[in-house]
């Protein structure tokens, strides 16, 4: 059966106070628990008898859990369409110095990204493409919002997401470290030399990049649009933009170009 005190703990984690107050947050559906359960504390997990028989492992790891009915399910849910499961699990703590984890491998860094969905989209996009770290300014939406959490689809079980002062970190980091700033006015993405370590900057869904953050980036990238003569839309939405630019890179890594 599940409580009302479960029940408010759930819904509690669908506001930033909650999550920070509780250092926890929510997952739904069995694909999602799934990935994450091996990779997070799960504290409590809300289940139908279908879902927990079929799991039984993850069921008992939980460090509580109830079985429950589709009905109490669908009351606890954050979600629109309920799926078996719902799962709580703590916020981990990474011990991670920035400036020397961007000295090595490709990084993404995400400077004031508002939508969570967007978020999510992009750490999703990093597990694809083989980057582990993306580095998030303070005022970027927070991951463990659920709609991020969803949007992920288990990618942060491989990606870590650390919150930063972005131009103070890029402030401290070697000069000649690469350090992408996704812009109008770079050089084609198709043209520009890329290397196969350095660092990805995207800006805020409607005002970019801001100053600051430019200021401390070396190189600038424009994604063209096709023909370069035609009219087309003032930007891209930086989940796309984020694909493509990543896409570019391993491309050119995997050409040895």
């Amino acid at each position: 059966m599940l409580s009302k005190a479960h029940i408010r703990l759930i819904r509690s984690l669908d506001t930033r106070k909650g999550r920070r107050t509780h250092r926890l947050f929510v997952a739904e559906g069995p694909k999602l628990v799934g990935e994450l359960a091996g990779h997070f504390r799960c504290v409590y997990i809300a289940a139908t008898e279908a879902w927990a028989t079929a799991q039984v492992a993850l069921f008992r790891a939980a460090a509580e859990a109830d079985i429950v009915t589709p009905a109490e399910l669908e009351r606890a849910s954050l979600q629109q369409t309920p799926q078996e499961v719902i799962a709580l699990f703590q916020q981990p703590t990474y011990d991670t110095n920035p400036v020397t984890a961007m000295t090595t491998g490709l990084h993404i860094v995400l400077d004031n990204v508002q939508d969570p969905g967007n978020l999510g989209t992009i750490v999703r996009l990093a597990d694809w493409f083989g980057v582990h770290d993306v580095w998030c300014s303070l005022a970027t939406a927070d991951i463990w919002n659920p709609k991020a959490v969803q949007a992920t689809m288990g990618a942060l079980a491989r990606v870590r997401v650390h919150y930063i002062n972005i131009a103070a970190v890029m402030a401290a980091l070697p000069p000649t470290t690469p350090r992408y700033a996704t812009a109008l006015d770079g050089e084609p993405l198709w043209q520009a030399v890329l290397t196969s370590a350095g660092i990805i900057v995207m800006g805020n869904e409607g005002r970019g990049i801001s100053d600051e953050v430019r200021r401390a980036c070396n190189r600038r990238l424009l994604i063209p649009n096709f023909p370069a003569s035609a009219t087309a839309v003032e930007s891209l939405n930086v989940g796309v933009a984020t694909a493509i630019v990543l896409a570019e890179f391993r491309r050119r890594e995997s050409n040895g170009s």
